[in-house]
């Protein structure tokens, strides 16, 4: 993300074209926008595996442990959605103009809401600004929300299918689970290359 902000331009008149030079002419530059739109959409499967985790195994139990994860995945979803403003193509401007349409239901406020979202009264290079913003500063939340779970998940413990007390049956993180975690690790990692290197537009759109 980074090396793709050095190169990016917020302004709907050279968006575009900025992301287009970032795929033709910067070094590699293709190779790091393909691994960074893949793998925000890859991010999405482990997250939704890991919800899917957590209600198989009850965890919604440890109401605060589920309910800042509940938090994160709509932190993760905002920063998804600013970013995929960013490239400003049709599927851009049309994606932002109807979900943040979406606010206008609601009651009293919703139009406000929308007006002070876009920086405007429709959607402009205000609107662009301030999402390259949110897309930037949005995952340090997400950071801070993270180590907040992990916190709240070290208070009481994973669940687990059976629902009854474990402590007896616990063994060390390490190394029987950390080269379990590595193995995960290095297995997506070589799925993103493979996608990112010989089908980047698979889980995207034409522009």
């Amino acid at each position: 993300g980074l090396f793709l902000a050095m190169h990016y331009t917020a302004d709907i008149s050279s968006a575009f074209s900025s992301v287009a030079h970032i795929c033709r002419d910067v070094q590699h530059g293709w190779f790091i926008r393909n691994l960074h739109a893949n793998g925000a959409s890859m991010f999405f499967i482990c997250i939704y595996l890991h919800i899917g985790r957590g209600l198989y195994y009850s965890s919604y139990m440890y109401k605060e442990t589920w309910n800042i994860g509940v938090v994160l995945l709509l932190l993760v979803m905002a920063t998804a959605f600013v970013g995929y403003v960013l490239p400003w193509g049709q599927m851009s401007f049309w994606g932002a103009t109807v979900i943040t349409n979406l606010l206008s239901a609601v009651p009293y406020i919703g139009t406000t809401l929308v007006e002070w979202i876009w920086g405007g009264f429709s959607v402009d290079n205000a609107t662009l600004t301030r999402f390259f913003s949110f897309h930037f500063i949005l995952p340090f939340v997400i950071m801070g929300a993270s180590m907040l779970h992990l916190l709240f998940l070290h208070e009481t413990g994973s669940n687990n299918p059976t629902g009854l007390n474990s402590n007896t049956d616990k063994i060390p993180f390490h190394p029987y689970y950390s080269y379990k975690d590595l193995l995960g690790i290095i297995l997506l990692i070589l799925l993103l290359l493979m996608l990112a290197l010989f089908s980047p537009n698979l889980l995207g759109d034409p522009e």
